[in-house]
């Protein structure tokens, strides 16, 4: 499943005869980055988990001319790097500092919305003209999640009772319910790129011109996926810990 990306979606057990009706969801993305960093550009840096814990990571590096901008409402950067195409662009939102006392994450997390991420990353307000130092952590994400409780939470509880549930237009099995919505994903992202499966008005300050910038992911970030035509948000997460 998913390039054995995602080997076993449903785990042992998780099925059994009552078992009526699954839900899961599938998507697979692997790109290529415009510019792709040197492997021999990688060292073993640290990596800053909160004020006072640190691990190392392999730290990547590139110099390149690259969309960046500084966020003052919420004090964070945020950097387009590309994909080749450059239909499919990895966006980077790095806070300045931990001020925090968990992962830094928290002010810009509360303060994140679409419609913020979207006008803070229009072209217009990302600064394009400067050779940004990028240094960003190889990484590899897997989570698995249950998301029955999640849409039970926003009233969505007719579709897991077998008294209730109307699934007429899908099959004429009588009290035919769904009993699980699985959503398993993976991200890995590295020198080539990046490799990724799921189952299942702000203002901006364009950073001033100096020759060059430097964007240093050495402690926790948000970063998205986004497919540029039509401005969608594919994939999404934060990294925190190695």
């Amino acid at each position: 499943l998913h390039q054995g990306k995602i080997p076993e979606l449903l785990s042992e057990g998780s099925i059994n005869e009552m078992t009526k009706l699954v839900l899961v969801n599938a998507v697979y993305f692997k790109g290529n980055w415009a510019k792709a960093f040197k492997e021999e550009d990688t060292e073993d840096k640290p990596f800053r988990l909160n004020k006072t814990e640190k691990k190392n990571v392999k730290m990547m590096f590139m110099k390149e001319k690259l969309p960046i901008g500084f966020i003052p409402e919420c004090k964070c950067r945020v950097l387009e790097l590309p994909y080749k195409g450059k239909d499919l662009s990895m966006i980077i939102l790095l806070p300045d500092s931990i001020e925090d006392n968990s992962t830094g994450l928290e002010q810009l997390e509360k303060q994140l919305t679409l419609e913020k991420l979207q006008e803070w990353t229009q072209p217009k307000n990302m600064n394009s003209g400067v050779d940004v130092y990028v240094h960003l952590p190889k990484f590899q994400l897997e989570e698995n999640y249950d998301l029955k409780s999640y849409f039970a939470a926003l009233g969505l509880v007719d579709l897991f009772d077998s008294g209730k549930a109307d699934l007429s237009g899908m099959s004429g099995a009588q009290d035919l319910h769904v009993s699980k919505i699985v959503h398993k994903s993976f991200l890995e992202v590295n020198e080539a790129g990046t490799e990724a499966a799921a189952a299942t008005a702000a203002m901006i300050m364009l950073l001033c011109l100096p020759m060059q910038e430097d964007f240093i992911a050495d402690h926790p970030f948000l970063f998205f996926i986004r497919h540029n035509p039509t401005n969608t948000i594919l994939f999404l997460g934060r990294f925190a810990s190695p």
